[in-house]
């Protein structure tokens, strides 16, 4: 369990995991000084960055710059860790990593990790195969009774990167780790709130991928707002029915974490899965596309994990079905939207 870096008599050791768009403006909000840090109460976090490949770190570490978020520098407060050995220092790490690479990482430095050091997640997405939330991942790799987390909201890296005013959501069953996450998070720019539901939290940010998605598929299709709103209304409604059904509380879905990151992911241009689903819904084929972009589109690999639980639960969400179809079987993204608009007419449910 993380311990409060007054109790500690020292600055508090903070390892990110990553050195991708999220890993990068981590490490810049970690560094940034304001008026809940950088005191006698609460010193500024020592802060180090770790990436799975040695080549890009000594590039970061001379440069401080990256191609993945192009105009961002590494803050000067930021150390580039060069030695995975340093690691051992961390008090609590924050796991800035695609989802589908969490396991890999963490066998690789779980000799590394201390029994009482937390971890903050801020990926979005579900592990293939197993099913597994960022924070089952940790738990399975770790320890069961490891203490973990998760940081979302609605939270575009290259605005995090301008210093734009925006709102996240720590969310712990581990109260003290919900608080020094929310205590080192907190910028003048920047609004932490606290939670106690990490399975909402985590399912609203790892199937909004998926609804943002389909929002990309309509507008490379044209299709207009009407359609994109109804899209946002009815895709929280599934998101909404699958969290419930696996523990969450339905609040949680009509706050930051839900319905604030959906809509933030579904409109904003710089939105890796919007900005997919819009060369989809153009015509472009997914393999040419992921091939292009050189970055990870979390939702692809979500989308199936969604489907299968929701499959497993008996849980119904025809536009996540949709999607997959459109990604994996090659259904043509205007015949998906006929399918979706031909469906029995109903009363309007959601969650």
């Amino acid at each position: 369990m993380p311990i409060p870096a007054r109790q500690l008599g020292r600055p508090i050791n903070v390892a990110v995991l990553g050195t991708g768009q999220m890993g990068l403006v981590c490490a810049h909000v970690l560094c940034s000084s304001d008026r809940a840090r950088g005191t006698g109460e609460f010193p500024l976090p020592h802060v180090f960055l770790w990436g799975h490949d040695p080549i890009e770190r000594e590039r970061l570490r001379q440069t401080r710059e990256s191609s993945r978020l192009p105009g961002f520098r590494v803050p000067d407060g930021a150390e580039v860790l060069l030695d995975d050995d340093r690691l051992r220092r961390a008090d609590l790490i924050v796991v800035a990593i695609a989802t589908q690479h969490i396991r890999q990482a963490l066998e690789r430095l779980c000799p590394l990790i201390g029994s009482e050091t937390g971890l903050i997640s801020t990926a979005k997405g579900i592990e293939n195969r197993t099913l597994l939330t960022p924070i089952g991942i940790i738990r399975d790799v770790l320890g069961g009774s490891r203490s973990a987390g998760v940081l979302s909201g609605p939270t575009i890296a290259g605005e995090l990167a301008r210093c734009l005013p925006a709102t996240m959501v720590a969310a712990s069953v581990d109260e003290e780790l919900t608080r020094l996450t929310q205590v080192l998070f907190s910028t003048s720019w920047l609004r932490v709130y606290t939670h106690h539901d990490t399975i909402g939290v985590e399912i609203a940010g790892a199937a909004k991928n998926v609804i943002a998605l389909a929002a990309g598929i309509l507008d490379g299709l044209h299709a207009g707002f009407n359609a994109k709103s109804a899209l946002l209304a009815r895709g929280l409604a599934e998101i909404t029915r699958l969290g419930v059904a696996l523990g969450a509380e339905r609040e949680t879905f009509f706050g930051v974490a839900g319905v604030g990151d959906l809509a933030t992911t579904c409109f904003s241009p710089e939105g890796r899965n919007r900005s997919c689903g819009e060369a989809l819904g153009r015509g472009e084929k997914l393999d040419a596309y992921l091939t292009r972009a050189h970055h990870v589109v979390e939702g692809v690999a979500t989308c199936q994990s969604v489907v299968d639980l929701a499959r497993g639960l008996g849980i119904e969400m025809p536009i996540t079905e949709s999607v997959r179809a459109v990604l994996f079987d090659g259904l043509d993204p205007l015949t998906a939207i006929s399918r979706l608009m031909s469906r029995e007419p109903r009363d309007e449910q959601v969650g």
